[in-house]
């Protein structure tokens, strides 16, 4: 696919995705909820990448819903020739779950403003780090419409209800420091030291991990996380740990740390998950 808004840069490892409308701020319309959804797609289908970056072009990271409908923007019946085939699904959700799904870690690196769909889309994903000019807003309450994205889900799982509902009630725009202590961002960056860190962290994952035990714990914490009780954790535990115990990363794993040398893992998400992967049925929207 040949993208529009975005750019997809794979450098030995780790791919960065960069939204790349920095005429409009990076702003959010139906070609970059389209080409998102395709990129995180290669992504998982390439064992080639092992961790993932978002982030931005120029000054901002995304400053939400492109605007330039005016009045329209949110109307959906009024712009039924972008929709992606169905009317009734909102299409920053539509990207949010697509990242939920993803196989590999995933960072965001805001380097700008991230308000609205910005910021929601990005809640799926697993460190988010911020530079010092940053700033983010829920604000959809002073547009007139609601939380999207499946934000209502991800931002108390969070930040804490108390958090997420001062933040959405009043909708207003706050800097990366607050974003810091509210427990949205990991960490604040100086703007030149921002992809630095980002990178530095995607390193630590992909020299040193298993790419099957990761992908295998992404989705165990993303998703049993939300279980009614501890049991069906150790139901995928007791799985989880049964196989990749007897798997040729989990012997190299032991034996690197034993011979004090960097482990050599073989195994790939490709090829090697394990029979019972993936544990959960398919939701479906209905």
């Amino acid at each position: 696919m040949n993208y529009q808004t975005i750019r997809y840069e794979i450098d030995n490892g780790i791919l960065t995705i960069t939204l790349d409308r920095p005429e409009r701020m990076n702003a959010f319309n139906a070609t970059m909820l389209r080409e998102l959804i395709d990129a995180f797609d290669q992504a998982d289908a390439d064992d080639a990448v092992r961790v993932i970056i978002m982030t931005g072009e120029g000054k901002a990271f995304c400053a939400g819903a492109d605007l330039e409908k005016g009045g329209d923007t949110f109307n959906r019946e009024a712009r039924a020739e972008e929709a992606l085939g169905d009317l009734e699904r909102d299409g920053g959700g539509m990207v949010a779950l697509r990242i939920y799904e993803c196989h590999k870690p995933v960072i965001a690196a805001f380097n700008g403003a991230a308000v609205g769909v910005g910021a929601t889309m990005t809640l799926p994903m697993d460190i988010r780090l911020a530079a010092d000019n940053a700033r983010f807003g829920f604000v959809f309450a002073r547009r007139g419409i609601t939380m999207e994205a499946c934000s209502s889900w991800f931002l108390p799982r969070l930040v804490g209800m108390q958090q997420a509902a001062e933040w959405v009630y009043t909708g207003r725009v706050f800097n990366a420091e607050e974003a810091l202590r509210g427990g949205l961002v990991r960490s604040v960056h100086s703007a030149d030291e921002l992809l630095p860190a980002a990178h530095a962290l995607a390193r630590e994952i992909a020299d040193n991990t298993s790419a099957v035990s990761t992908t295998l714990n992404r989705q165990m914490l993303w998703r049993l996380s939300a279980a009614d009780h501890p049991m069906e954790a150790h139901k995928i535990d007791s799985r989880a740990i049964g196989y990749m115990g007897q798997s040729p990363d989990a012997a190299e794993g032991v034996t690197s740390f034993l011979e004090k040398r960097p482990a050599r893992f073989s195994m790939t998400p490709g090829k090697d998950m394990p029979p019972f992967f993936p544990w959960w049925r398919r939701r479906e929207f209905k």
